[in-house]
């Protein structure tokens, strides 16, 4: 069992922009990749292998209403991309509370 606090990631809807028939990540949203890699390394995570069951407590910064699901997307590239697994196919179960 792995836990780890990260910040709150970017909305499904500021994680991506569209430059012309491509989609890039965000300066927002690399931002915040960068921020969760180097939480990961200051904890030394390794890659897990397998199938893996994700949870997460979804804390929002502030009182505006939100949807959680529009924060999996960041928070699981930004784990894959920090190293915790090493493809997001991995996450066979993925519980919310």
């Amino acid at each position: 069992m792995f836990i780890i606090e990260l910040p709150y990631p970017p909305s499904v809807n500021r994680y991506y922009r569209h430059v012309g028939f491509r989609t890039l990540i965000s300066r927002e949203g690399r931002a915040y990749r960068r921020a969760v890699c180097s939480i990961l390394r200051a904890v030394s995570v390794r890659p897990m292998d397998g199938p893996l069951v994700v949870g997460l407590d979804v804390y929002p910064p502030d009182g505006r209403r939100r949807d959680c699901d529009n924060v999996q997307k960041a928070l699981l590239d930004a784990l894959q991309h920090g190293g915790v697994y090493r493809d997001d196919s991995q996450v066979k179960k993925l519980l919310t509370a």
